[in-house]
C-alpha cells in the first residue's frame, strides 16, 4: 500500500513538473486591434518601468518630508534596563568608625529600572523649518523629474510609432517597385521575343529587379526592428507582434506658431528648468540650516520611572527640565558649511540659467526642423507626379520603340527614390512636430492623442 501511495505521488510530482517546464511564463496579449498613437502612449504608462521608477522616487521624497516634519512633535520613549554590577567606593581619608572596618566595595548588586522618557525642542534657530523647506523643494524636484520622465517616455513612444508606420509605409513602396520592376522585366522580354531588343536589356532590367527584391527584405527587417523599438518603448517584450493603425492627422503650416510666445512657454512648462528653480529652493534651505548652527538650541527633557534592586522596582525616579545648547567655537566648521551652502545655490542659479539658454536653442532648433520637414512635404508631392508621368512616358516609348532601357530605368529609379523621399518627409515632419511639442513641454499624457 505504502509503495502504490509513493508511486502515485512520484507520478503527480512528475507531471507538474513537466508542466512548469512547458509553461511558457507570462507574455503580452496582443491586442485584438491595430493600436493608435494614443493606445501605444496608453501602455507605455501602464507598462514601461521607467514610470514606475518615477512614481517611487517622488513617493520616496514624500516620505522624507514626513522625516523632516517628525521633530515639530515631541519624542516619547519607553526605557527598562537590567544591570548587576560591582564598584569601589573612595572613601576620604581618617573617615572610620570605631570597631569597625568600612567597606571599600560596594556590590554586588542588582539593578532593575523602568520608566518614561521625554523630550522636545522648543527652539533650534531654525533649523527643522529650513529642513522641513528643503524636502519640500526636493519632493517638487522629484516631482518635475518624474514630469520630465513621463515626456521623455511619451517621446520614445511617438519615435517607435513613427519608425514603425514608416517602415510598414517603405514596405509597401519596396513592393510596388518590384511589382514595377518585374513588369519592366515582362516587357523587355516580350520585345526580345519579337526582336526588338537585345538581351542586353533584359539583363539590365533583371539586375533592377533584383535590387528591388533586395530593397523589399531590407524593408521586411526595418518594419521588424521598428516593432521591436516600438515594444520596448511601450514596455512590452521586443518579439511581441502588433499592429499600429498609421492614420494620423492633418500637415499644417508650422508659420502660425507664435515663436516668442512659444519660447516663454517652454521657459515656464519645462520639467526640467521647474526642477532647477526647486533645487535653488532646497539648497536655500540648506543655507538656512546652516545658519542655524550659530544659534542656540533649547530643548525641554523629562522622565519618570522606578529604579531598585528587586525585580519589580518600587523607588520612584523622575527628572525635568530645559537644556540649552549654544556652540561658542567648533573650529571654523559652521563657517565653512554656510559658505559651502551658499556656493551650491549659486551653482544651481547657474545651472538653472544655463537650462534656460538651452531649452531656447532646442526650441528654435526643433521650429526650424518642423519648419524644413513641412516644406519637403509640399515638395514631395509635386515630386511624386513628375516622376510618375516620366515613368509613364517612358515607358510607353520604350514599348514602341522610341526610348531606351536606359530610359526606362532611370525614370524607375527616380520615382522609387522620389516614392522614398515622400515617405521620408511625411514621418518626419509628423515625428519634428513631437520634438516641437516635447521642446516647449508640452508632450504629457493629458494633452497627447
Amino acid at each position: 500500500m505504502l509503495k502504490r501511495n509513493l508511486s502515485i505521488i512520484i507520478a503527480v510530482g512528475m507531471v507538474l513538473l513537466w508542466a512548469w517546464a512547458a509553461y511558457p511564463g507570462e507574455t503580452d496579449p496582443a491586442p485584438d486591434h491595430p493600436l493608435t498613437l494614443a493606445d501605444c502612449i496608453r501602455i507605455a504608462l501602464d507598462k514601461n518601468p521607467s514610470h514606475r521608477i518615477a512614481l517611487e522616487g517622488v513617493i520616496s521624497t514624500k516620505e522624507t518630508v514626513g522625516e523632516t516634519r517628525a521633530p515639530y512633535y515631541p519624542e516619547l520613549g519607553l526605557q527598562t534596563a537590567y544591570k548587576r554590577w560591582q564598584g569601589h567606593a573612595f572613601l576620604p581619608s581618617g573617615l572610620s568608625i570605631p570597631g569597625r572596618t568600612l567597606p571599600t566595595i560596594i556590590g554586588p548588586t542588582d539593578d532593575w529600572m523602568a520608566g518614561l522618557n521625554a523630550r522636545y525642542t522648543l527652539f533650534d534657530s531654525g533649523r527643522r523649518q529650513a529642513e522641513y523647506q528643503s524636502a519640500l523643494a526636493r519632493q517638487g524636484v522629484a516631482e518635475e523629474e518624474k514630469a520630465r520622465i513621463v515626456q521623455d517616455l511619451i517621446f520614445s513612444v511617438y519615435q517607435g510609432f513613427y519608425g514603425l508606420a514608416a517602415a510598414m509605409e517603405t514596405l509597401t513602396v519596396a513592393g510596388k517597385n518590384l511589382n514595377r520592376a518585374r513588369d519592366h522585366v515582362r516587357l523587355a522580354q516580350e520585345r526580345k521575343a519579337a526582336g526588338a531588343v537585345s538581351r542586353a536589356d533584359v539583363l539590365r532590367v533583371q539586375v533592377e529587379a533584383s535590387n528591388a527584391e533586395l530593397d523589399l527584405v531590407r524593408a521586411q527587417s526595418l518594419v521588424r526592428i521598428s516593432r521591436g523599438n516600438l515594444n520596448t518603448a511601450m514596455g512590452l517584450s521586443a518579439e511581441g507582434s502588433l499592429e499600429v493603425d498609421t492614420e494620423t492627422g492633418k500637415i499644417d503650416s508650422p508659420d502660425s506658431i507664435d515663436l516668442l510666445k512659444a519660447l516663454d512657454q517652454a521657459i515656464h512648462k519645462r520639467p526640467e528648468i521647474k526642477a532647477a528653480l526647486k533645487r535653488i529652493e532646497a539648497q536655500q534651505g540648506g543655507v538656512e540650516a546652516a545658519r542655524s548652527t550659530f544659534g542656540p538650541k533649547v530643548r525641554a527633557e523629562g522622565s519618570y520611572g522606578w529604579r531598585d534592586s528587586n525585580f519589580l522596582p518600587k523607588d520612584e525616579e523622575w527628572l525635568a527640565g530645559i537644556i540649552i545648547e549654544w556652540p561658542l567655537f567648533t573650529g571654523f566648521s559652521r563657517k565653512h558649511r554656510l559658505a559651502r551652502a551658499k556656493a551650491e545655490v549659486f551653482k544651481e542659479e547657474a545651472e538653472a540659467k544655463r537650462l534656460q539658454l538651452r531649452v531656447k536653442q532646442e526650441v528654435l532648433n526643433a521650429h526650424s526642423r518642423l519648419k524644413e520637414n513641412y516644406e519637403a512635404v509640399q515638395t514631395t508631392k509635386m515630386l511624386i507626379q513628375n516622376a510618375e508621368e516620366s515613368l509613364r512616358m517612358a515607358r510607353e516609348r520604350y514599348a514602341v520603340g522610341a526610348g531606351t532601357v536606359t530610359d526606362l530605368l532611370d525614370a524607375q529609379t527616380a520615382l522609387a527614390r522620389a516614392q522614398a523621399t515622400q515617405v521620408e518627409a511625411g514621418w518626419d515632419y509628423h515625428l519634428a512636430q513631437a520634438v516641437f511639442q516635447r521642446s516647449l513641454g508640452l508632450m504629457d499624457a493629458k494633452t497627447n492623442p
